[in-house]
């Protein structure tokens, strides 16, 4: 290790670091500042806040703090949602401590919009039954959630952040967790960095940037899941990936994000013959579940026709005061929202699986826990209800340092924050070739609609990427697209996010999680490989 990095080493007397979290994100950091003052070791790719798909979510945190409105109706509106798979007893934990963790966000300086009596003002989305999405000047929550947790974490002494590090393993003899090993300059450099720790957190983000049609940064490409899959985590439901219907399709990379708070605004959906065609697809129209929406919209654009969402009538001339985020991504792309309509295109999103979980954040795996994208706690089954996300973050990132703080003796004190590192990511790595042919079998075949020979087409693919690769990083991002395309082989119907033309219906059998380690995946993948059917394999 090279002279510069020669501090980072274990504080005198205390064996190892305490707790090291793996991610800057929303989740990574709210357990950081929830853990305070226990000495805390924060890594990140991107410098901090930046990377990170809390800072891209628009419309806000869904909460039952309006009259009327119910945790209980939270509730039934999330098993709604999520077709069937959701667990019921982590749904009800997750609503009840909403208003809780709101309180929290609040006394970190995150400036929610209020009414003119200054009771926090909420909007209404696509599935849910009340008005209970509490946000910031229309569509600037995530952004400024994360900038209030920057500055507090960074104004904290006990919390370390060492920006520009990849964690490319995490240490485990295959029942518990020891610690994790990164590599600096986003994970190009000559540096490793091995970090010994009593408690490990995962809170490394999602896999949309596995597709080449996502609204995700592209530090999201599944190495946190890949990571624990490695180590021996048990991982759950990685076939069900959800596509934001309206993303703003003028071909960027990550695509633009046209907030669903436009939609319960009243913005409608037309094809380019002016047609509404959500309107015979579902009774709630625009407002139909995510999944619903977006296979609506998928069709329009695979037929030719195009989808365009008016917000003419809904928003108007107040377009830039009210949504101020999506209306700078029209202008950027020269369209004028309060005159034109916004082209849209399905994109992939938000991520149901990952790593298992319990109601405290707990891997299978002693000394790992896990929060927020990168984890499948149960409370979103088959297709997350809108701006649940966001929620589920902070909940289960304030239990993980409760259950830390509960398990471990008092820490060591000491001003941690001293030893951060800094890192400028003004120029990202570009995707490589590799990966670029990763995100386009992504998309093609375990997209919006599947087919069971797309699907089987696409695991090829992978596996013969993986091949001929030996770096580690982009390792752990394909056994997690491997992951994905073995589940959603193995799930004979359609399921919320999950969508095969061949079964498009729900069987009531079915009804269930999926759980997996890499192990069973790897010996799933050679039989499905080998012309073994899912079905053959089911009984077996």
């Amino acid at each position: 290790m090279s002279e510069q990095l020669s501090f980072l080493r274990p504080v005198a007397g205390t064996g190892n670091d305490d707790v090291v979290i793996i991610g800057g994100g929303l989740a990574g950091l709210f357990c950081a500042l929830k853990l305070a003052p226990r000495p805390v070791t924060i890594l990140t790719a991107a410098s901090l806040g930046r990377g990170a798909s809390s800072a891209w979510a628009q419309a806000g945190i869904a909460a039952a703090v309006s009259p009327g409105d119910t945790v209980a109706k939270h509730v039934a509106d999330t098993l709604e949602a999520g077709a069937g798979i959701v667990d019921e007893h982590i749904a009800h934990l997750m609503a009840s401590q909403a208003a809780d963790r709101i309180t929290d966000l609040l006394e970190y300086g995150v400036p929610f919009d209020r009414d003119l009596e200054g009771k926090l003002a909420v909007s209404r989305e696509a599935a849910h039954s009340e008005s209970r999405i509490v946000r910031v000047k229309g569509d600037m929550a995530g952004r400024a959630i994360m900038e209030a947790l920057v500055t507090s974490v960074r104004e904290t002494p006990s919390i370390r952040v060492l920006e520009g590090y990849v964690v490319q393993d995490v240490l485990s003899n295959g029942k518990s967790v020891s610690g994790i090993v990164a590599r600096d300059e986003a994970g190009t450099g000559p540096n490793k960095l091995h970090l010994s720790a009593k408690a490990v957190v995962m809170a490394a983000g999602g896999v949309g940037h596995l597709y080449k049609i996502t609204t995700n940064p592209s530090e999201a490409r599944g190495g946190g899941i890949g990571m624990a899959a490695r180590a021996g985590a048990i991982v759950a439901d990685m076939e069900f990936v959800q596509f934001h219907p309206t993303a703003i399709d003028v071909g960027k990379d990550p695509s633009p994000l046209a907030t669903e708070a436009l939609r319960g605004h009243g913005a409608t959906l037309h094809n380019s013959a002016g047609e509404r065609f959500m309107l015979p697809l579902h009774e709630d129209a625009e407002l139909a579940p995510r999944d619903v929406v977006a296979r609506g919209i998928f069709d329009e654009v695979k037929s030719g026709r195009g989808a365009f969402l008016d917000c003419r009538e809904a928003v108007g001339e107040n377009f830039k005061e009210e949504f101020p985020t999506v209306f700078g991504y029209c202008e950027d792309a020269g369209i004028d929202p309060a005159k034109e309509m916004i082209p849209v295109i399905p994109a992939a999103h938000y991520f149901m699986g990952g790593i298992l979980t319990d109601a405290n954040g707990r891997s299978s795996l002693d000394g790992l826990w896990a929060c927020g994208e990168v984890t499948s706690t149960g409370a979103h089954g088959a297709n997350r209800l809108a701006s649940n996300s966001l929620l589920e973050a902070v909940v289960f990132a304030a239990r993980i340092a409760e259950d830390i703080q509960g398990l471990m003796p008092a820490p060591q004190m000491h001003n941690w924050a001293e030893e951060s590192l800094s890192h400028d990511d003004s120029d990202p790595a570009k995707d490589t070739k590799d990966m670029m042919r990763l995100r386009t079998i992504m998309s093609a075949e375990f997209g919006v609609v599947r087919t069971p020979e797309g699907m089987l087409e696409g695991l090829k693919g992978i596996l013969k990427i993986a091949e001929n690769n030996t770096y580690q990083r982009f390792e752990n991002a394909l056994i997690t697209a491997k992951m994905i395309a073995v589940s959603a082989l193995m799930r004979l119907e359609s399921r919320g996010g999950h969508y095969r033309s061949d079964l498009p219906d729900e069987n009531p059998k079915l009804a269930k999680r999926s759980f997996m380690t890499l192990k069973q995946a790897d010996e799933l993948a050679v039989k499905l490989v080998a012309g073994v059917s899912a079905a053959d394999l089911q009984t077996r």
